[in-house]
């Protein structure tokens, strides 16, 4: 409720997280939300700097854009987010698995689903280029309530009911 300055984890080398971070900034200014962007570049980023910088730059809070990178450093970053008291929201739930808050992304399991059906249309001979884009069509929202407790932060229960996971 008292969330002013978002800190968006990135890396901007990647056109992914520049498409990602100019949706999070639609989303912050719809908000009156200030989104700090926090510069995690190259296959060995310097998570502490963006860390320090996300404090120097009064985040309150931390939201991660996916990278390879990032991902493989998953159990880091979100012990630096607890580590600097930062309520941290992730794009998958191996993330709030390894200590994050929460997180809100596509299922994989639907999304890899999908794929074979595709494999399976283009081995029979379908054209890919004749098959339809399609969006994801189901989401998950996963919560860990052992890092809510250490961050001291209380999640009602009415945004309890909506997750799909709970981790106690």
């Amino acid at each position: 409720p008292r969330l002013s300055r978002v800190g968006a984890l990135r890396n901007p080398d990647e056109e992914s997280a520049v498409i990602g971070f100019k949706d999070y900034e639609a989303a912050a200014h719809a908000l009156k939300i200030q989104l700090q962007s926090l510069e995690a570049r190259g296959s060995n980023p310097d998570l502490e700097g963006a860390f320090r910088e996300a404090i120097k730059g009064r985040a309150n809070a931390v939201v991660t854009i996916t990278n390879s990178p990032l991902f493989r450093n998953s159990k880091k970053v979100t012990e630096l987010a607890l580590k600097n008291r930062l309520p941290s929201m992730y794009e998958g739930p191996t993330w709030v698995d390894n200590g994050g808050l929460m997180s809100y992304s596509a299922n994989d399991l639907e999304l890899f689903r999908h794929a074979a059906i595709y494999v399976d249309k283009i081995l029979k001979g379908a054209k890919p280029a004749d098959l339809p884009v399609e969006q994801p069509t189901k989401f998950e929202f996963v919560i860990n309530l052992k890092t809510a407790k250490a961050l001291n932060l209380t999640i009602p229960q009415s945004v309890l009911f909506r997750a799909d996971r709970v981790i106690r």
